[in-house]
């Protein structure tokens, strides 16, 4: 690097040339960093009794106290009006009255009697539907939905559990069938398997 260095003055030796020169630069800077300006620029120092604002401070705490004693003499006040029974007698023991009581029963009486009579209405009226002839079709239509389906919709009696074995837990209901699926002559299965019904 000290060969491509090109020095103010010409020199013998470029390479402590550059070592010189940048030593003094260095110096330089750190002068510039050092230095003090001549003229003071800096702000006038605030007072501590300025900063503090220590009037604010005791105006504060007496708003506060004298909101703390008007509390307490509140507080007391209450207190011993909830102990004492008053000196005035102001309580009313009498009964409320309402000045249209007596209209309002005749009034819930008329509707009372009114909602009885349409209630009494409706139930004698007879219905335009003829629900006989419904269950009729009904039945109609189950016979042929059954006879169409390829499967029966309810549970037939092999389906259903023909012995029941109780256990500790509880009762089971289980099939007793054949492996081939088919009962002898005499009622009873033969190579009985206990399969649960499902």
């Amino acid at each position: 690097m000290h060969k491509c260095y090109q020095p103010l003055k010409p020199a013998t030796n470029r390479f402590l040339q550059q070592r010189w020169d940048q030593t003094r630069y260095e110096d330089h800077r750190c002068k510039v960093r050092e230095a003090k300006p001549v003229v003071d620029t800096k702000g006038i120092q605030t007072p501590v009794h300025i900063q503090h604002k220590l009037k604010k401070v005791q105006l504060q705490e007496e708003r506060m106290s004298i909101i703390e004693r008007d509390n307490h003499l509140l507080a007391s006040r209450l207190a011993a009006i909830t102990r004492s029974k008053g000196l005035v007698d102001h309580r009313n023991h009498y009964p409320q009255y309402s000045l249209n009581a007596q209209k309002r029963k005749e009034k819930l009486l008329q509707v009372t009697h009114e909602n009885q009579e349409i209630y009494h209405r409706i139930i004698t009226q007879k219905s335009d539907y003829r629900r006989e002839l419904w269950e009729e079709d009904w039945e109609k239509v189950k016979r042929r939905r059954d006879d169409i389906a390829r499967y029966p919709r309810e549970v037939t009696n092999k389906q259903k559990p023909t012995k029941v074995v109780k256990f500790s837990g509880g009762a089971f209901g289980w099939s007793q069938r054949s492996s081939s699926g088919v009962e002898d002559d005499s009622g009873e299965t033969t190579e009985e398997e206990l399969q649960p019904a499902t």
